[in-house]
């Protein structure tokens, strides 16, 4: 059968979708960019553009480690430093092509960054920028010191980028090399941030509790974003080094560091397109101000860098996500077509028989220091149960629930998993056995949609990673994930707000998306931490459906709520606590009838 020509009506709506599709845009881009390199402009602003684009590498670097992955670091100056010494030294002393000391360079840094990454970025806090402020002028010092190097007079005579006998390291053609570097590096991020590594990097920021709940390997991510950024520094230092044709330390010390960093901000350090932006504001500021202010202020010095600090204090109060948040309020965003209709199902995990044993705990304790928070509790749950875990405020309940899904390190006791002992595994590993989980304080990604934060609970069922994001290889799989994303919000009956900011939810359906993140992951338990808190009357009666429908399913549940009557309605048995130790355990009806119960929660003596 062939497929009949669209519409008159809905080609003007195919016409639109294509324009806005981003595949077209980054093509509207590469061809201005082209169309500059042979404009009649002068090679003044050409030469401009050129150092724009060194920065620009560097910046687009930074988005992705500070403004997405929430790691700031004073470090990347230090970085640009190993690709341009690398290169100027390899091309100078030992004769090698400048095309094959890029990849030298490039080693030198994955080694550098992985080295200074894997002891600096288990610090937080003020640690980690001081730690990258440290690793630079270490670096910085160092280049200035050595002999093979030049000291601090650096090394001269670095050869020209030659292709075919043609000098690609000046003008227009560097233009073109540059630029074309620049923007192949910012559509690979776009591609990044789009796909399940993407959204993986950007809870980290939100909350490295719940990116381990959801299965991410946090300091492997932080590594892994901090040695990408240090990887495009290293190429603008390669850049640098043979369209400057020399090399010293000055240009990769702190104060550049700390340029770098200002550029990004004011451009807007959560945004690819705010690196470009920041790096062409800041430049031809500098520019202008250095002629302008000497001739003000009638004598000379480096009064632009009094300017900037107050820019930067002015954009940081009223302009806190930079200029390119004003810029992208007025730009077409690519066009958001559900297309995951024909993308394949996601495999699912074998579930435990009825009646099966799914959760063993037993005499699990917690303490911190002298305070025992939980004392030697004990319960299990078998397939197909909803089992509530109540008490009064205080009495345990949540610290038990963390303890169950590894947030917590447990004291002492035993925690069995369908059979196996996950008593002290990290929350990511307990989540990759089949446990899933939402948070009594609602943890989400408020800048995404409501399908990409469902679509990060399904984080251990993908296999594709970083570089084939880059690549685009990975749209089948990210189809199947938004898929599944989407078929657990219409289970909840929130398939109307796929696309809706999650930031912009009132509370209960915040906690339905949360719900319906949980069930992304195919858990074989699901653990719910208040769900109900925050929810309407009819809110709570659809949930309690929802919760009736996966125990019919063979869901086993292990549930935390202060609503009793949501509690009563939908557990087949319920452990109560006080002040850390188990008070009984029984079905609702005997729970309601318990004397102990009635003096835990209204004081009464029994």
């Amino acid at each position: 059968m062939t497929a009949s020509a669209p519409s008159a009506a809905a080609r003007p709506a195919a016409l639109q979708h294509w324009l806005h599709s981003a595949t077209v845009q980054r093509l509207a881009v590469f061809a201005c960019m082209l169309l500059y390199a042979v404009a009649p402009v002068p090679d003044f602003w050409i030469t401009q553009l050129n150092y724009i684009a060194l920065y620009s590498l560097v910046i687009l670097g930074l988005v992705l480690l500070t403004g997405i992955g929430g790691l700031t670091s004073f470090g990347q100056a230090a970085f640009v430093g190993i690709g341009a010494y690398s290169s100027a030294y390899l091309s100078v002393s030992m004769g090698w092509s400048p095309w094959l000391t890029v990849f030298a360079g490039l080693f030198i840094t994955t080694l550098s960054a992985l080295v200074v990454g894997w002891i600096t970025l288990r610090m937080s806090g003020h640690y980690l920028p001081l730690a990258t402020i440290a690793w630079g002028l270490s670096l910085y010092y160092l280049m200035g010191n050595v002999d093979a190097l030049g000291k601090y007079d650096g090394i001269q005579g670095v050869p020209a980028l030659m292709l075919g006998g043609w000098d690609v390291s000046q003008g227009r053609s560097f233009f073109v090399l540059a630029w074309g570097l620049v923007l192949l590096a910012a559509f690979g991020l776009l591609n990044l941030l789009d796909s399940r590594s993407g959204r993986a990097i950007r809870a980290m920021r939100s909350s490295v509790l719940m990116a381990e709940a959801m299965g991410v390997n946090t300091l492997r991510h932080k590594i892994g974003i901090f040695v990408l950024a240090a990887l495009l520094a290293s190429v603008s230092g390669w850049l640098f080094a043979h369209f400057q044709r020399t090399v010293n330390p000055s240009p990769f010390g702190l104060r550049m560091g700390i340029e770098y960093l200002f550029m990004a901000v004011l451009g807007g350090v959560g945004f690819v397109w705010g690196a470009l932006g920041g790096a062409v504001l800041t430049k031809l500021l500098e520019d202008q101000l250095q002629v302008l202010l000497p001739k003000l202020l009638g004598t000379s010095g480096s009064y632009e860098v009094i300017v900037f600090g107050v820019v930067l204090v002015l954009v940081l109060k009223y302009l806190p996500d930079g200029m390119w948040s004003l810029v992208g309020r007025f730009l077409p965003g690519p066009a958001r077509v559900p297309d995951w209709s024909h993308a394949p199902a996601l495999a699912v995990r074998s579930k435990p028989a009825a009646g099966a044993s799914v959760l063993e705990v037993q005499d699990l304790r917690k303490q911190f220091g002298g305070l025992t928070a939980v004392k030697d509790v004990s319960f299990s749950i078998q397939a197909g149960q909803i089992v509530g875990l109540i008490g009064p405020n205080g009495a345990g309940k949540s610290t038990t629930f963390n303890l169950v899904s590894g947030v917590l390190g447990l004291t002492s006791g035993t925690v069995r998993f369908r059979g196996e002992t996950i008593s002290g595994l990290p929350a990511r590993e307990i989540a990759r056995r089949g446990m899933g989980r939402t948070f009594q304080h609602v943890k989400m990604i408020p800048e995404l949609t409501v399908l990409e934060n469902v679509a990060l609970g399904a984080q251990l069922r993908g296999r594709k990673g970083a570089l084939a994001s880059m690549l685009r290889l990975d749209r089948t799989e990210e189809q199947s994930l938004l898929r599944e994303a989407a078929r657990q919000l219409e289970r909840i009956g929130m398939g109307h707000a796929l696309f809706e900011q999650a930031g912009n939810l009132a509370m209960g359906p915040q906690r339905l998306m949360e719900i319906a993140r949980a069930l992304c992951s195919d858990p074989s338990l699901l653990l719910l931490d208040e769900p109900a808190a925050g929810l309407r009357h009819q809110e709570k009666q659809a949930l309690a459906g929802v919760l009736r429908q996966l125990r019919a399913e063979g869901m086993s549940i292990l549930l935390v709520e202060h609503d009793m009557g949501l509690v009563m309605d939908v557990t087949d048995r319920i452990v109560v606590m006080e002040f850390g130790t188990r008070l009984m355990e029984g079905t609702p009806a005997e729970v309601q009838q318990s004397p102990l119960v009635r003096a835990a929660y209204l004081g009464v003596e029994h």
